[in-house]
């Protein structure tokens, strides 16, 4: 099978807000990010997106002395993996800090946000609203992420949560900040954005441009249908700990590795072939 017509499954180990409150087996330290790192390659990904974390509270942190030991850690427990490491850190976080890391760190990818938009931690039972911020992404700030990430050799990975941020990010790049073609995450679930229906997917897939790579993403129950259907259109398929705690039998994930199965089934279960990191290296075109 062609390296193109592989599925490239990432894991997001972490997230800026899930914590061991929600599952144990959320990473806080560089030894465990190494460690579910090592479990998302045994079990056929290729991709971990990153968020450092803080101990004492478990949200994300900008402090590039705990960024930098969790990524030498993932490097060592799986030096085959491309890392993606976010830049929206954890909400409040100032534009400075979210694009320091990888103006230093310099990694394969980075995550591109492409809308502002409200951002919430709700109880859906109740629509009690437990925590919410504004998620800043001005057409400056994409801009400047943007020529940052070209700067450094880093792939973007635009991030796109309704249909507006893929017309935000197709305005950007008439800048001609981005190295085509463009990679884009599609992402359902989010409280303040697109939750997941059938026609939701099919419309942003019809706003990409042809040759560019996508992948996509739902959080908690949108996860599984946005996956299902996703792999029959072509899409690459992201899972992990940031978008879901639980497995679909209601049960919760014991590892980012766990995850990573779930998506390797869906993927074959519609025919497709996993992609391998040296194969999704070049279906991406990193460096």
């Amino acid at each position: 099978m062609p390296e193109e017509d592989k599925v490239i499954i990432t894991a997001a180990l972490a997230g800026g807000t899930t914590s061991k409150e929600n599952n144990p087996a959320v990473p806080y330290s560089p030894e465990e990010f190494g460690q579910e790192a090592r479990r998302v390659l045994d079990a056929g990904g290729s991709i971990v997106h990153v968020h450092a974390k803080e101990s004492s509270t478990g949200r994300g942190t900008a402090d590039m002395n705990k960024i930098r030991p969790v990524v030498a850690a993932i490097r060592e427990a799986a030096p085959d993996l491309i890392i993606n490491l976010s830049s929206a850190i954890a909400a409040g976080t100032p534009a400075e800090d979210r694009i320091r890391p990888i103006r230093e760190i310099r990694p394969e990818m980075a995550s591109l946000n492409t809308s502002t938009m409200n951002f919430a931690v709700v109880n859906h039972k109740t629509g009690e609203v437990i925590r919410e911020v504004i998620f800043t992404n001005t057409f400056a700030m994409i801009e400047e992420f943007a020529r940052v990430m070209k700067e450094v050799g880093t792939k973007p990975e635009l991030e796109a949560y309704d249909p507006g941020g893929v017309y935000n990010g197709l305005l950007v790049r008439k800048k001609g900040v981005f190295v085509e073609p463009m990679h884009w995450q599609c992402v359902f679930g989010v409280t303040g954005a697109q939750r997941y229906t059938p026609l939701a997917l099919c419309h942003m897939a019809s706003l990409l441009p042809e040759g560019h790579t996508w992948s996509v993403c739902g959080v908690g129950p949108n996860q599984i249908p946005a996956l299902m259907q996703a792999v029959n259109m072509g899409a690459h398929l992201r899972v992990g700990l940031e978008d879901n705690i639980r497995l679909p039998n209601g049960e919760l994930a014991k590892s980012n590795g766990e995850c990573v199965e779930i998506a390797v089934r869906i993927a074959e279960l519609a025919g497709k072939k996993i992609a391998s990191p040296a194969e999704a290296r070049k279906i991406l075109g990193l460096r």
